[in-house]
């Protein structure tokens, strides 16, 4: 259990335990982890803000790729207060008491993506959104990979069932080297070249080793 975790945890508990109540003994309390809070919270908003920054241009290039097109994808972080984190977290502490809950800090924030400018969530595809989210997991695969000792792992879970086979293609000519593993609902497109394949009939596996 990380710093943060830990902290909010033991914040929240206490919140709860108060009933709402700000008594001298709560208020002692909650000034150590809010303390706590303000600093760890915000060095891992620090750093997510900075991956963010890393991941930004590479889930640009790797989403014109599965998509066929470059149409831009923006990645922004947002913070869940302005400002001091110690300051905020005093703002909402009469908030907080009375909702029992932390209402500001690392655990609130979003990462908020754009597809050409408007938010994909509401504003993509189904297919765009999928494309997204395999840039994302692929970008973040290729970051981490160059300050790993050894290449990491790749899972992707039914990639190719919202796939055309555009799409598809793209997705397997991207994948990194290194140890991938897939699966898939459908039957894969026939660009895949598999060292091995275990499919599941009725419960049972059934291994098929591939050519290399």
């Amino acid at each position: 259990m990380n710093e943060v975790e830990l902290v909010l945890r033991q914040r929240a508990a206490l919140l709860r335990q108060s009933g709402g109540r700000a008594d001298e003994s709560v208020l002692s309390t909650i000034d150590v982890w809010d303390e706590r809070l303000a600093k760890s919270g915000g060095e891992l908003a620090d750093e997510r803000d900075a991956l963010v920054g890393e991941l930004q241009p590479l889930v640009d290039e790797s989403y014109a790729h599965l998509a066929g097109r470059h149409s831009h994808v923006t990645l922004s972080y947002r913070r869940s207060w302005t400002g001091d984190l110690a300051h905020a977290l005093r703002n909402a502490r009469a908030d907080d008491l009375r909702r029992q809950m932390t209402s500001v800090g690392p655990h609130r924030d979003e990462l908020e993506i754009e597809l050409q400018g408007s938010p994909a969530r509401t504003h993509a595809s189904q297919g765009e959104q999928r494309c997204i989210a395999l840039a994302l997991r692929t970008a973040t695969h290729d970051l981490r990979r160059r300050t790993a000792a050894e290449p990491p792992v790749l899972l992707l879970d039914d990639v190719f069932s919202e796939l055309d086979t555009y799409r598809s293609t793209a997705l397997v000519d991207r994948l990194p080297q290194g140890q991938v593993l897939l699966t898939t609902a459908v039957d894969p497109p026939d660009v895949v070249g598999a060292l091995q394949v275990v499919e599941v009939v009725d419960g049972g596996l059934i291994t098929q080793p591939c050519e290399p």
